[in-house]
């Protein structure tokens, strides 16, 4: 099937949605009619409040939808005056495909491309264009790669796709919105929902098409091994934006602070060998498809490039960054856009460094010395939250004790409870008392160090004196031994 086709599809798919809320409206009245001008009765009753109900969450959904505005743009927009050679490339690229350029270019810290178009009367009218931009894209792209990137955001527009994709969408989301509304009422939620299924099957394998007749014209622009590099490193480096996410941006709030420079720590991810390897072997695993995807395959794609004619053109293997006036402005213009305005003011702006050592100590250590603390006044009685007081608790066998504390002060109950908290609260003993600190590595995880580089290693000695409690007197021993006084009451 064509894309035409299925696109006709799509829209008889969208005009069959609105036809079915308009039937179940129209049963919900006719019934209501008839029940009390015709032949009320309580069972019929019960039905018609059921269906009026449905009925009424239906129009409140589609209402919801019709009234949602648009939020704040991503990014940060750039100027002919700002960015004279991206935009140069772009108008470039537009003309030998034939298009219009956009009328703005925002710089998006995502690792991705894409083009948007204001449109009304279903698509009909284009007002507005823009093009997204992912700073991550120019620091890891070629100049050719770039170019094919952009190239085949331009051949969306040049076939009209954002157009046909403004109502799709927004048909798209009035259908998921309708069946969310419709929760308390499952019979008529599963008639959307069935319909809805079918509707994003036709409505995403447009999607796909779409993608590989863009990849048609980035290969025409920039060649086949441009794209295929393009994409193969777009692959990775989306990879490596999860890994750096997960690993590193989770620390952001933590002890009140955020990094100054977020694509700086991404850019040492990228460089670093042994995440280089870990991101290899996950571009490795097989990819999960689904029919409800908005693109092909990795390899379906690659596969459809290499079919296609190679044109001939200069090379250009410079960095993408190239393109910009000054990278590093780019780079920090973008990075505001990151964050709220209550980000903004609230966390104060940090090295990687400090921001691992003082986010890994609240994350990890703080609620740990301190609940730690509190457990053992409560068991032991004392007038002040003494760790003493808690070592004293283990050394009277009242492990059981501790722990009912430590689960009424928000802890999960597990096997290993106490002597993960004993750990952890020793850990914050350490850095409280200058003795250690977390330590930033972008190989692996933060490692907690002692001030000669030797790594802080509590966790079995921890778990021995839980399990044998004359082990206490010399774990007072070894804490003394740093400094840490008995009547030791953290903060």
């Amino acid at each position: 099937m064509t894309t035409a086709l299925r696109a006709m599809l799509a829209f008889a798919l969208l005009t069959g949605f609105y036809v079915l809320v308009g039937l179940v409206l129209a049963a919900a009245v006719l019934f209501d009619v008839w029940l009390f001008f015709v032949d009320f009765h309580a069972t019929g009753l019960k039905v018609a409040i059921l269906l009026t109900l449905a009925a009424g969450a239906l129009v409140r959904a589609l209402w919801v939808v019709s009234r949602r505005k648009h939020g704040e743009e991503p990014g940060v927009a750039v100027s002919r005056e700002q960015e004279p050679e991206l935009w140069r490339t772009v108008e470039e690229l537009a003309l030998r495909v034939r298009t219009p350029a956009p009328d703005e270019i925002r710089l998006v810290a995502e690792v991705n491309a894409a083009v948007s178009e204001d449109t009304r009367f279903l698509g009909l009218r284009a007002t507005r264009r823009r093009m997204y931009i992912g700073l991550p894209l120019l620091q890891v792209l070629t100049v050719d790669e770039m170019r094919a990137v952009l190239g085949h955001e331009l051949g969306h527009y040049s076939e009209a796709h954002t157009r046909l994709g403004a109502p799709v969408y927004r048909g798209r989301v009035a259908l998921l919105a309708t069946v969310e509304g419709l929760g308390n009422h499952p019979i008529v939620q599963r008639l959307f929902a069935w319909y809805g299924k079918l509707y994003l099957r036709v409505s995403q394998a447009v999607s796909r098409r779409q993608e590989l007749e863009a990849d048609e014209f980035a290969v025409m622009i920039a060649g086949r091994e441009a794209m295929t590099g393009a994409l193969r490193k777009i692959h990775s480096t989306a990879l490596a934006w999860d890994l750096f996410a997960d690993c590193y941006l989770t620390l952001v709030g933590a002890g009140g602070n955020r990094p100054a420079r977020v694509l700086e720590g991404f850019h040492a991810v990228l460089g670093d060998p042994a995440r280089q390897a870990e991101v290899a072997r996950a571009s490795e695993q097989p990819e999960e498809l689904s029919p409800y995807d908005s693109h092909p395959g990795l390899g379906d794609r690659l596969a459809a490039i290499a079919l296609l004619p190679e044109p001939g053109h200069p090379p250009d293997s410079r960095p993408a960054s190239a393109l910009l006036a000054d990278p590093g402005a780019a780079a920090g213009a973008v990075e505001q856009t990151l964050w709220s305005p209550q980000a903004l003011s609230g966390l104060r702006p940090v090295s990687w460094e400090e921001l691992t050592e003082r986010g890994m100590y609240a994350v990890r250590n703080e609620e740990a010395l301190h609940d730690l603390s509190v457990a053992g006044q409560r068991v032991m009685g004392t007038d002040r939250p003494y760790l003493d007081a808690a070592f004293e608790a283990l050394a009277r066998g009242r492990h059981a004790e501790l722990e009912a504390e430590l689960r009424r002060l928000g802890w999960n109950p597990s096997g290993t409870l106490l002597p993960g908290v004993l750990g952890q609260a020793l850990e914050a003993t350490l850095v409280q008392h200058g003795q250690a600190r977390w330590t930033l590595s972008w190989s692996g995880p933060a490692r907690l160090l002692f001030d000669d580089g030797e790594e802080v290693m509590v966790t079995e000695y921890a778990a021995r004196v839980v399990a044998d409690p004359s082990g206490v007197p010399g774990m007072r021993e070894w804490l003394a031994g740093l400094g840490v006084a008995p009547d030791y009451a953290p903060a």
